[in-house]
């Protein structure tokens, strides 16, 4: 895999369709909602902005527990050594393996087509 630089445009992008809150803000409302939010905090997918950790808020359900499809991937790319920005820009990108649609639009459904799609990532 190629490093590349993702842009501004792209985090602008995230931000604007799922949300991109802090990793203080992500840790605050995880606090308020149960009482040890540290093992859901390593679990997430962090992305690295400028001076900035953002969670990507497509990983997370309505009420704030994790999806868990999303942790499934982002477990199996820390496997395959997929960097924290590669996997969120990953998951906002049409995909061959998934006929041209976005891994994000597939989180409700079956995960398997999606970790075969991350394994062809690489």
């Amino acid at each position: 895999m190629t490093p590349q630089t993702i842009s501004d445009q792209t985090w602008a992008g995230i931000r604007t369709e799922f949300t991109l809150p802090t990793l203080a803000q992500v840790h605050r409302r995880l606090s308020e909602l149960m009482e040890d939010p540290e093992p859901v905090m390593r679990q997430l997918v962090r992305v690295f902005v400028d001076d900035g950790t953002f969670c990507p808020g497509f990983q997370f359900l309505p009420g704030g527990q994790l999806q868990p499809t999303v942790t499934a991937l982002f477990r199996r790319a820390m496997e395959l050594d997929i960097p924290h920005n590669y996997f969120t820009l990953w998951m906002i990108t049409p995909s061959r393996a998934l006929a041209g649609t976005r891994p994000v639009d597939h989180l409700k459904k079956d995960p398997a087509p999606l970790l075969r799609a991350l394994e062809a990532y690489l």
